[in-house]
């Protein structure tokens, strides 16, 4: 539980400094504060990772359970319908590519096979 806590906070850590970083990357020691947050998010004796979490991650998300979990929903069958929608175009277009090989290899097969005469096959081997 831990750990998922940590991953949890540091990941919207990461996803907000992607962003935050532009704009005050130019202060002085923000690199050395950066590194001592993630330090501090990490270390066993400070929890900060439970605290943040705890405090303002896991409330956050009690209350938006019901919206999340009808946007998965909503995700899920957007999702369904995409995989079958894509899935009937592909197996549309390997069906005509189909038609369209076995159609060019039959005429190609039939003017080769108009080219013998009726002499020329007979001259073949019965093999």
């Amino acid at each position: 539980v831990r750990w998922m806590m940590y991953w949890i906070v540091f990941s919207l850590f990461m996803a907000t400094e992607t962003f935050t970083d532009l704009l005050i990357s130019w202060f002085p020691f923000y690199y050395e504060v950066k590194m001592a947050f993630v330090i501090w998010l990490l270390s066993p004796y400070t929890r900060g990772a439970s605290l943040l979490y705890r405090r303002f991650v896991h409330p956050t998300l009690a209350r938006k359970e019901k919206d999340i979990d009808a946007f998965l929903i909503r995700a899920q069958e957007r999702g369904y319908e995409t995989v079958l929608r894509f899935g009937k175009r592909g197996l549309n277009l390997a069906a005509t590519a189909a038609v369209q090989a076995a159609t060019k290899s039959q005429g190609a097969l039939a003017g080769r096979l108009r080219s013998f005469s009726m002499q020329d096959l007979r001259s073949l081997p019965d093999q």
